[in-house]
């Protein structure tokens, strides 16, 4: 194999995902799942879907971004000290 086939392999594999079967993001997922559940606030689970990555998706934009940063952080129970939680980032 060159390296050009190489190059090629692993631009294929940022945009599918990891070659080879799905069995290990599962067993990734259960078991981090499972990890988080023990040191979760009462009433919060956590659930394998959580874990698994989906690779078939574009690049979210900054804003998505941080708005998934901020609805994590206030499911975890977290402050957002953001300009008041706005959109603009002042951190």
């Amino acid at each position: 194999m060159d390296s050009d086939e190489l190059t090629e392999w692993m631009a294929y594999e940022r945009v599918t995902g990891p070659l080879g079967p799905t069995r290990g993001d599962v067993l990734h997922g259960i078991r981090t799942a499972v990890t988080a559940n023990t040191v979760a606030a009462r009433g919060r689970r956590a659930s394998p879907k959580d874990f698994i990555p989906e690779w078939d998706h574009r690049p979210a934009s900054a804003e998505d971004m941080l708005a998934t940063v901020r609805t994590v952080t206030a499911l975890l129970g977290g402050t957002d000290h953001t300009a008041g939680g706005s959109s603009d980032d002042a951190g």
